[in-house]
């Protein structure tokens, strides 16, 4: 399969630039690049999508810039929000150059990548170079008939000078690369499509040269129509000490049946013929989710590490999957500990008294209800007598698992 085919195939393919996908990727290999302003020092979920396209490519046999943004964050994309966005102090942008680039080197595992930041040149720029040399090849007519400023002006959102000038910044960091790397297309979200055909339009006009564009989608969860990425708890980031690899293995292990097929072609690097076995399976045994447990398994390979999301599985497993605690190691151990509700009783608890203060129930009279119905149980094991103390023979590695139903728990310690 060709490699336009594949990335038609998996979802990856929104818009492009030129007449044809075949053109721009299954030709000479291409150096390509893909750019990240510094907004937060972690990058997420949804940034991860367009990363995969970059692996695919890098894969293939193309060559990867990453650029990150330390001049254009300074500025400000108007796409997307309302208000303008709050200028960041250089301690700050340093400190998210610093965790974006760390991120990316981990994630990618490309030995040849090749990143840049476009501050050291835009920084060198003057202003009267910049209005001669960028400014006069762009009209303000076409600018404002952009979606991204468009929207704005729609909604009455005031938009800066600085911001309407991004474009400009972008066409000029394509051109940069252009001349520097010979760097010929620009892949990007969908929501930076105008931005990014600036730098075509821009390298086609001074250097009378081509280059080209491909966009992938926003991908979205099929059955809400709302962004992935996104949880009640907030935003899920790539960085593990702001959301631990347990949680993304749990985000992606919970996605519905509808967006599961989608979800594996554009976050694993899985083949189009094992992402097809398992769609199989997920219509023949629903209740395995065997295709989400895969999705969860690879994406937190992906981000993390095989360790990291071995151990995401295994305290996964022993909280709602029926593996004994006493397979867990020690990291593992202490992982249930910090993802999973805890709570510390002491020696021959009454068994309707943890219930109560663990607040699983609402009162003794629910609580024996609950465990005269089999509802309760220790670690496994039903327990049907309202007079069951919990002792520690009922411990393993020090921890037992007090549940009331399939889903509510609580992880106890002496």
């Amino acid at each position: 399969m060709k490699l336009s085919e594949e990335l038609k195939a998996r979802g990856f393919i929104h818009q492009f630039s030129g007449e044809s996908l075949e053109n721009i990727l299954d030709g000479d290999k291409r150096t390509f690049y893909l750019g990240a302003d510094p907004t937060a020092t972690s990058l997420t979920i949804g940034n991860l999508a367009v990363y995969m396209l970059v692996r695919h490519l890098a894969d293939a046999g193309h060559t990867p810039i990453l650029l990150i943004g330390g001049g254009t964050g300074m500025i400000g994309d108007p796409g997307g929000k309302e208000s303008e966005r709050t200028l960041l102090d250089d301690v700050a942008l340093q400190q998210n150059i610093t965790g974006i680039r760390k991120q990316v080197e981990n994630i990618l595992n490309i030995k040849d990548v090749t990143i840049v930041n476009n501050a050291d040149w835009l920084s060198k720029l003057s202003l009267i170079d910049f209005l001669r040399d960028v400014g006069k090849y762009f009209t303000v007519n076409s600018m404002i008939k952009k979606d991204i400023v468009k929207d704005r002006l729609d909604a009455e959102s005031p938009i800066s000078y600085t911001e309407f000038s991004y474009s400009l910044l972008q066409g000029y960091d394509f051109r940069h690369l252009l001349d520097e790397y010979n760097c010929t297309l620009q892949v990007s979200g969908s929501d930076q499509w105008t931005n990014a055909l600036a730098g075509v339009d821009y390298i086609r006009k001074t250097r009378d040269a081509d280059a080209f564009v491909l966009t992938i989608p926003i991908i979205v969860n099929p059955s809400t129509g709302k962004k992935f990425g996104k949880t009640e708890d907030g935003t899920l980031w790539l960085d593990a000490e702001r959301t631990s690899p347990y949680k993304l293995y749990q985000y992606f292990l919970n996605v519905d049946d509808a967006a599961t097929d989608a979800l594996l072609k554009i976050y694993t690097l899985l083949s189009l013929e094992d992402i097809e076995s398992l769609a199989a399976q997920m219509q023949d045994t629903p209740q395995d989710r065997s295709a989400q447990k895969a999705l969860a398994y690879e994406v937190t390979k992906f981000v993390h590490s095989d360790a990291a999301a071995a151990s995401a599985k295994a305290v996964s497993d022993v909280l709602f999957g029926g593996k004994d605690v006493e397979e867990l190691s020690p990291v593992e151990v202490d992982t249930l500990k910090t993802e999973a509700p805890t709570a510390t009783v002491v020696d021959a608890t009454s068994l309707i008294d943890a219930l109560v203060d663990t607040e699983l129930v609402t009162s003794k009279t629910e609580a024996r209800k609950m465990v005269e119905g089999g509802a309760v149980s220790i670690s496994g094991v039903k327990i049907l007598d309202t007079d069951f103390n919990i002792t520690a023979g009922d411990f393993v590695n020090n921890i037992a698992i007090l549940r009331k139903g399939k889903k509510q728990l609580m992880v106890l310690s002496l």
